[in-house]
């Protein structure tokens, strides 16, 4: 076996069960995340590639947190084995759940993270303090052309970002190319109305083979940005279209098949790992989640802990904007203000529709509230 460099990666993991339990809980992960083999048959020289349980500290009687270091060449250079070894085979048993990780500098080193993040998405858009605004095309059932009628208003109300909603894909009544030329077409009609950079951001969450040609086409079309489900297509997908120099457009990343993973306390993820740490890592420029007090789940805290995960030192990966979306109105942007501050991405959907008749006039006063507070 080839000689350890001694760097290594920690993974902070909240564990269910007394003390003893917890405890064994730690010492399987260290085993099972690696070797997967009985510890007493492991020989000398692979022992090194075992996780060590760094600290182990109780939380309250029934939880623990446990801090584990694996060798960074567990990893190799890839994000998928990456996931793998902080979570694959535990992810299959209960009482586990990851609750942040710090890569080593050479892991950190290996991946190119977000394009532009917070700084370079602001350039781009031309908005250097107040939040950025985003809202979905929807509802799914629209013709393309109906879409991109949509799409010129909300360009020309001031909507930073008008994104596809995440359940339009490629289907009969809104074809992706089709959806895509229209869109492109209708809102830098809007911004040279208005002298704006809004932009267009299509679905390409597809199956393997069409992802990237999709992102292709979306770059050809003038689209301003690309939509991921990293829950639906993997994270690495993700990372790939992040790291194409060809395609180079800012990437939203959308929680889609992922809730499981933090709905329970004592299971999978938590919120600021799934939702602020893995998009980044992932090359995503910005992360979709469900604001606290719309018709989802989320505790304002737990949304407040996916934003520090946009924000914490993670070398050289740039921070990216948290996205709160998912049932939010307009009345509540005061309040969401104070949890997030100004750097963040409003995504209101419906309650844009729900302001009045006059769409146009609900994006201008969504524009108003941002610039006044």
């Amino acid at each position: 076996m080839a000689e350890l460099s001694g760097e290594r990666f920690r993974v902070w993991y909240r564990l269910s069960g007394d003390a003893k339990t917890a405890r064994e809980k730690a010492e399987d992960i260290c085993v099972e995340q690696t070797v997967e083999f009985p510890r007493e048959l492991v020989q000398e020289n692979a022992a090194g590639v075992i996780g060590q349980v760094e600290s182990f500290e109780m939380l309250d009687p029934t939880h623990s947190l446990a801090c584990i270091t694996f060798a960074a060449e567990t990893v190799g250079t890839e994000l998928t084995q990456l996931i793998n070894v902080v979570f694959g085979n535990i992810s299959l048993k209960p009482g586990i759940r990851v609750e942040r990780i710090e890569l080593s500098a050479g892991l950190l080193g290996a991946l190119k993270g977000p394009r532009l993040g917070r700084d370079g998405l602001r350039a781009r858009l031309g908005v250097l303090q107040r939040p950025l605004l985003c809202t979905a095309l929807k509802p799914m059932g629209l013709a393309a052309r109906d879409l991109a009628k949509l799409a010129y208003e909300l360009a020309l109300g001031g909507i930073d970002i008008i994104k596809d909603d995440h359940g339009l894909a490629d289907q009969s009544f809104a074809p992706y190319r089709e959806r895509v030329q229209y869109c492109v077409e209708q809102v830098e009609r809007a911004n040279r109305e208005t002298g704006y950079r809004c932009i267009y951001v299509p679905n390409v969450t597809a199956s393997n083979h069409e992802l990237a040609a999709r992102a292709d086409f979306a770059r050809r079309a003038g689209a301003g940005g690309l939509l991921v489900a990293p829950g639906l297509t993997g994270f690495d997908a993700m990372r790939s279209l992040a790291d194409d120099d060809r395609i180079a457009l800012p990437i939203l990343s959308h929680p889609a098949f992922q809730g499981s993973m933090v709905t329970n306390p004592d299971n999978g993820f938590s919120h600021y790992a799934l939702f602020g740490q893995l998009p980044r890592i992932a090359g995503a420029d910005a992360t979709i989640f469900p604001n606290c007090g719309g018709r989802f789940s989320f505790s304002c805290e737990e949304c407040a802990s996916i934003a520090q995960g946009t924000l914490a030192p993670m070398g050289h990966l740039k921070p990216i904007f948290p996205t709160p979306g998912g049932g939010m109105s307009l009345e509540r942007v005061p309040k969401m203000l104070d949890i997030y501050g100004r750097d963040v991405i409003f995504l209101i959907g419906g309650g844009l529709h729900q302001h009045g008749s006059d769409l146009i006039a609900a994006c201008r006063y969504f524009h108003k509230l941002v610039a006044t507070m």
